[in-house]
């Protein structure tokens, strides 16, 4: 008789962010011995992006990860190269440079690209975020800057670095003495942040005007036509006479091909991460069709597709589709502010001082956020948690 185990189920997650490594770390937990990770990307370092609101500012960095040491961590290979193509009929993921890559489960986790909405001022990213600031500053310091506006586009697909922006520019700007500086947010937003609820956005709006930040709601700012360095706000034709202009970008879709899209380019899959139409390719995170794109929404997505994996692989996995969860943590420039909403029942969302939930980072992902916070050695005790409430995402039982 014999004693050879089975041969591991191939999968193959292509991308190195949020929801690859969320969904590699939870199918190292929940698919130990079943099956053979492969990761698929261009990068070598895991970049944790929601800090780099802070990072012109002074108030926080951008961590940054070996994603070999990641790899090594959950017993995956990794593999150089940017996804292109998957050919679903023959189970193989195609890299931009021309290689084969067989699969039995894929997920397809390659994150979404940026591009500006408007295109006569500057355009906000992590990426850019000290190009864009490292100026702004300076003239607010030395008294050029008078008046400046935070725009969210239409279709933005993610409003809150906008009023952290804000807030933390209206507060520099106080402590070099300047108090006469206008800091302006506009948005199609019925409310600050209304996705959250009507409490979160209350409470937004008192940081906003304690420290000044005045907010336009329920406008789009479009370029005019027939002036080309001026900007307005629709309804009403209301011009933007701000000295800067800061806008964030709309997210497009990475064009991976043989996938089916929606109208604007993002993979369609069901409340398991199944992409429509397979049996065999799953997808997270940014570059899906959900509206909301946000790290720890795309944490949530992993963790479904990584369940429904597993469960594929032959692991004892009962896959729970998803059911998103949105928390932020808002940085207001004079502390935080946590905020949470289930978006599956309805119900009002909650902001609160202190944590709610648990390691307390930016993006509360079930396992990627305990594994950073163990490499950051984060200084948080259970002395920090919240008396009598629930706390989510402990690293020991990684609760939902």
């Amino acid at each position: 008789m014999s004693t050879e185990s089975p041969t591991p189920h191939r999968v193959l997650v292509a991308g190195g962010g949020v929801a690859g490594l969320e969904a590699l770390l939870a199918l190292h937990d929940l698919a130990a011995g079943r099956v053979a990770l492969t990761l698929l990307t261009p990068e070598r370092r895991f970049t944790y992006r929601p800090m780099a609101v802070a990072v012109p500012f002074g108030r926080g960095r951008m961590q940054r990860h070996d994603l070999l040491d990641f790899a090594r961590h959950v017993g995956a290979e990794l593999v150089r190269g940017e996804l292109a193509e998957v050919d679903v009929n023959g189970s193989a993921a195609l890299t931009a440079d021309g290689r084969r890559i067989p699969f039995d489960s894929l997920l397809v986790a390659v994150g979404a690209g940026s591009a500006p909405a408007l295109s006569r001022v500057r355009t906000w990213t992590p990426e850019l975020d000290a190009e864009v600031f490292g100026g702004l500053l300076a003239d607010l310091e030395e008294g050029y800057a008078k008046r400046v506006a935070f725009v969210v586009p239409s279709g933005t697909a993610w409003p809150l670095p906008a009023y952290e922006l804000a807030l933390m520019t209206a507060w520099d700007a106080r402590d070099m003495g300047q108090d006469d500086v206008e800091v302006t947010v506009y948005t199609p937003e019925a409310a600050p942040l209304d996705v959250f609820g009507t409490e979160a956005s209350a409470a937004l709006s008192a940081d906003l005007e304690e420290s000044g930040v005045g907010v336009v709601t329920g406008v789009v700012v479009e370029e005019d036509p027939e002036a080309p360095a001026r900007l307005i706000a629709q309804p009403g034709d209301r011009r933007l006479d701000s000295q800067r202009v800061i806008a964030l970008p709309r997210a497009v879709a990475r064009g991976v091909g043989g996938l089916p899209v929606d109208e604007r380019g993002f993979i369609r899959t069901d409340e398991h991460g199944l992409v429509e139409g397979t049996g065999t390719v799953w997808a997270a995170g940014d570059a899906i069709s959900y509206p909301i794109k946000q790290g720890g929404l795309a944490a949530q997505q992993a963790d479904a597709a990584a369940e429904s994996i597993a469960a594929a692989a032959g692991a004892g996995v009962d896959p729970q589709p998803f059911r998103p969860v949105l928390r932020g943590v808002l940085l207001t420039g004079r502390g935080r502010s946590w905020i949470r909403r289930d978006l599956g029942d309805g119900a009002e969302g909650e902001a609160q001082r202190h944590a709610l939930w648990w390691p307390p980072t930016k993006i509360a992902g079930r396992y990627l956020a305990p594994y950073l916070a163990s490499l950051d050695e984060a200084d948080w005790t259970d002395a920090d948690r919240p008396d009598g409430r629930l706390v989510e995402f402990t690293p020991e039982g990684h609760g939902r």
